[in-house]
């Protein structure tokens, strides 16, 4: 029986990975701040299959409490196969723009908390000599645009960690997949205008972490075509790159 650890266990994505999870008959451990969409994810995935449901209220900035939670959840599961983070806003970038303390606090959302929960992940099955981390950045950390680079940098940030940090997990037996989602219709993208051919269900997306984490995937590109279309725009040399509206 897989025993799965999830961070920000309500969002869209997240759900739809646990619910896979559910179904293969995996204990679950769910982290999120919202304890009644906790309650109601955990029942969720209950009628779905999953043998037991834990819940635990935590704050992503709440850095110094992130070790309990991973002890927690060990103790809960007796042991950790994978965990997945997922926690995230997407910033309002002119407001970042005119506040750097509003600028400093979407960066530790998205950038400075995931750090610190890797690190306190990758000490705990460093240990145990195996286990598999999958952590959602995003495919606007490739390269910082004009229209979301707060929220790209933080990304970039986490997606550079992990390049080093997984060769270091690589000498324990564990594996660490950065899994970088373009458009998916969530919650968080809501009102956004987005070309609709872009745009990925969770679900959808939600196969192809789940079977990524399984295979050990480093780097993962979700929908795969995203990889495509990152490459091309990686490769826009810096001088016509800064004229472009992206």
């Amino acid at each position: 029986m897989k025993r799965v650890l999830v961070f920000g266990a309500t969002s869209a994505i997240a759900t739809a990975c646990a619910r896979i999870w559910a179904q293969e008959r995996a204990a679950l451990f769910l982290v999120g701040r919202d304890l009644v969409k906790l309650h109601a994810v955990a029942d969720d995935l209950a009628v779905r299959g999953a043998p037991a449901v834990h819940t635990q209220q935590a704050e992503a900035n709440d850095i110094a409490a992130h070790a309990g939670v991973v002890e927690a959840a060990a103790r809960a599961l007796g042991g950790i196969d994978i965990a997945l983070i997922a926690h995230g806003s997407l910033p309002d970038q002119a407001a970042c723009e005119a506040d750097a303390g509003a600028m400093l606090q979407e960066f530790a959302i998205n950038g400075t908390s995931v750090l610190a929960l890797l690190t306190v992940l990758a000490n705990h099955m460093e240990k145990q000599r195996g286990g598999a981390i999958g952590v959602i950045t995003s495919v606007a950390g490739d390269r910082g645009r004009p229209g979301n680079y707060v929220y790209g940098s933080a990304k970039a940030a986490v997606s550079t960690f992990c390049e080093g940090l997984r060769a270091r997990l690589f000498r324990a037996g564990v594996s660490l997949t950065d899994i970088r989602p373009g458009f998916v219709a969530t919650p968080m993208t809501q009102g956004l205008k987005l070309p609709p051919m872009l745009v990925a269900e969770p679900a959808v997306v939600a196969r192809r972490i789940v079977a990524g984490i399984a295979r050990q995937a480093g780097v993962l590109y979700v929908p795969a075509w995203w990889g495509l279309i990152m490459l091309v725009i990686r490769s826009i040399p810096r001088a016509l790159f800064k004229r472009l509206r992206l």
